[in-house]
């Protein structure tokens, strides 16, 4: 797959047809027309190009080659630039990217790095809405922050299930690693997640702003549906982060108890070990006059009393639940 995925000239909220990025006549923005490019891991050269082409800021488009960044929404003369993290399956484990917009009047420019989906059913929901395609390029952002924020839902579904399982599963006797592992996975992977939403309700609440360029007030109930949904988003990864934070402490509670569990078996076995270990200690002193020595069944009474005793103790300590 080449770094162009798609580009295309819109018009009156239809698609006129597509266009070469190579070709400067095509790249020329002309009023009524919006032009869509879709660029996945580009080069600087192509970058470079772009911002030539539609007068970009120098570090807008180091942010978008590097794409490191936090989400954020940056003004740039009459540039919107937005930066969001995707967040998806990859084989066994989730993993991050980033779509980087640039937004102008006349054109939208995307910039894909890392796990993320397709924008194919973006430009498809959009082609299939003319009218409101028709309002133009704060249009397509929304359709691509909502699309990007709609597909955070299924993996927080996806990590609310692996939550309730691990709560389920607290108090079976199961390997405690694989549990502590996946209890660890499952923070890190929320951790990831809270990072990627937090910053999106203030950037939606920015884009309200009516100094904002490029958003026209009409696309604000559209932002401001993204922005709910992020809240929503926000609620539920904090629920899920306190429920990890519950099942961790409650599995120290129960390895404590375990653990003190064994402490009292063992130190009920110490303890009547230590009986015959006391007696035998006293007759290994090889004293000359020591009671019984010479007693015919001194050796029998012995082993007598010390089982009488260690009988008593098992049955003391069975009756206190320490065996």
């Amino acid at each position: 797959m080449g770094p162009v995925i798609n580009c295309a000239i819109y018009e009156g909220g239809l698609k006129i047809r597509d266009l070469d990025i190579n070709n400067p006549e095509d790249m020329k923005v002309q009023p009524g027309r919006v032009i869509w490019i879709g660029l996945h891991e580009p080069s600087q050269e192509l970058l470079a190009d772009l911002q030539r082409e539609f007068h970009l800021h120098e570090l807008a488009i180091e942010d978008a080659y590097k794409a490191h960044q936090r989400p954020k929404l940056e003004i740039y003369g009459e540039t919107l630039f937005v930066a969001m993290k995707t967040f998806q399956r990859v084989g066994e484990d989730f993993a991050m990217g980033e779509t980087c917009m640039f937004v102008g009047r006349g054109y939208v420019i995307t910039v894909r790095h890392g796990a993320s989906r397709s924008y194919a059913a973006v430009r498809a929901r959009c082609e299939s809405s003319p009218n409101m395609l028709r309002q133009g390029e704060d249009f397509i952002l929304y359709a691509l922050m909502d699309f990007i924020v709609d597909n955070y839902f299924p993996a927080v579904d996806e990590l609310e299930e692996r939550t309730d399982e691990l709560e389920e599963s607290m108090f079976n006797l199961i390997d405690d690693r694989d549990e502590l592992a996946e209890i660890s996975t499952v923070r890190r992977e929320l951790t990831e997640l809270r990072h990627a939403v937090a910053p999106l309700p203030d950037i939606c609440q920015r884009l309200l702003r009516f100094d904002v360029p490029v958003i026209d007030p009409h696309s604000h109930p559209y932002f401001r549906d993204v922005y709910d949904h992020c809240v929503i988003l926000l609620d539920r990864i904090e629920q899920l982060r306190e429920g990890v934070k519950t099942v961790v402490e409650t599995k120290m509670l129960l390895a404590s108890r375990r653990q003190n569990e064994v402490m009292r078996m063992l130190a009920a076995w110490a303890a009547m070990l230590a009986v015959p270990t006391a007696i035998a200690g006293i007759y290994g002193m090889n004293f000359n006059f020591m009671p019984e020595l010479t007693w015919r069944y001194g050796y029998f009474v012995v082993l007598a009393v010390i089982a009488v005793i260690c009988g008593l103790l098992y049955w003391r300590f069975k009756k206190a639940g320490w065996l």
